[in-house]
């Protein structure tokens, strides 16, 4: 168990480093080249080398469609409460939304690798697909709170690259194209740099974060729904399925992940107190390294 919170914690080290990076050299860090760099050049090495990790099956797909299937289960419930708790329309929306959109991918993927072994990678992988779904669809409407087209931000999900990285990955699995070991170490190389420079990027966003306007309903409500009513509707919703410990133990895990950074893009765009959203993902982020030893019990003792 100690090797095994060892290893997450040296997941955080990457976050240290980028942001102990940006402090040191602030505008010579720019945080929107390395976002460029990963979205649109390695990100998509990550997706394929994740299928190439095993070949997929029934419950490989079933996985994010499960994924999805709690999201919409506890949605529903959470824009009733969030209309009873929260006055400011603002504040209802963050509120509403941020805890469904967690850092699956920078940090779901690595945590996946330290807590399971690389064979999560081909379920951790579909979850992060599944999320940017949840991200582009059902957290743009709900930042913008119907005030613009949804259409636009369908078209950008075919624009990412994951989208068709996914589909070329998915299309070599199902076909059985052998994939020579030197290819492999190719995408895996690849993958590994995308996954580090994200650990990287996310320490860079948390610098120079102030947590001042931030409201103890709207820190307490969500970081409660994160971290205590979401993993506990997650886990009983696990246990009436007949999936295997170890796929509900990584599922149990993504659905605990912190607040991504994709919260500030849509807050920002939509101008639904950005600073406030940050502000979150960063006490989200430390909040959750104490919780990594509760997380590793509880899949050591219940999953694994």
């Amino acid at each position: 168990m100690i090797s095994t919170l060892l290893s997450i914690l040296f997941v955080y080290v990457f976050i240290v480093l980028g942001y102990m990076a940006k402090r040191l050299f602030k505008d010579d860090i720019n945080t929107k080249t390395l976002t460029l760099m990963s979205v649109y050049f390695l990100q998509p090495f990550v997706t394929i080398w994740g299928f190439s990790t095993a070949k997929l099956h029934a419950e490989h797909v079933y996985v994010p469609l499960l994924y999805l299937g709690i999201i919409l289960a506890l949605l529903l419930p959470t824009l009733l409460l969030g209309k009873l708790i929260f006055t400011d329309i603002k504040d209802r929306a963050i509120f509403s939304i941020a805890g469904f959109v967690g850092n699956t991918g920078n940090i779901g993927i690595p945590l996946g690798i330290a807590l399971f072994g690389e064979q999560s990678v081909i379920f951790t992988t579909l979850i992060n697909i599944a999320n940017v779904f949840v991200v582009y669809i059902i957290g743009v409407y709900i930042y913008s709170r119907g005030s613009f087209s949804i259409r636009d931000s369908l078209i950008n999900i075919v624009r990412i690259p994951i989208i068709p990285a996914s589909l070329v990955a998915i299309f070599i699995n199902i076909n059985n194209i052998p994939l020579s070991a030197e290819l492999q170490e190719f995408f895996k190389m690849g993958a590994y740099a995308g996954i580090v420079l994200q650990l990287f990027l996310l320490g860079t966003f948390l610098y120079g974060i102030r947590i001042r306007e931030l409201t103890v309903k709207l820190f307490v409500g969500t970081l409660s729904q994160k971290f205590i009513i979401v993993p506990l509707a997650t886990a009983l919703i696990l246990s009436l399925t007949d999936l295997p410990l170890f796929v509900q133990g990584v599922i149990f895990m993504e659905m605990m992940t912190p607040l991504a950074v994709a919260n500030i893009n849509l807050a920002s765009l939509y101008d639904c107190k950005p600073k406030d959203v940050t502000s979150l993902i960063l006490l989200s982020t430390l909040l959750f390294i104490p919780l990594l030893f509760v997380l590793s019990y509880v899949i050591n003792h219940y999953y694994l």
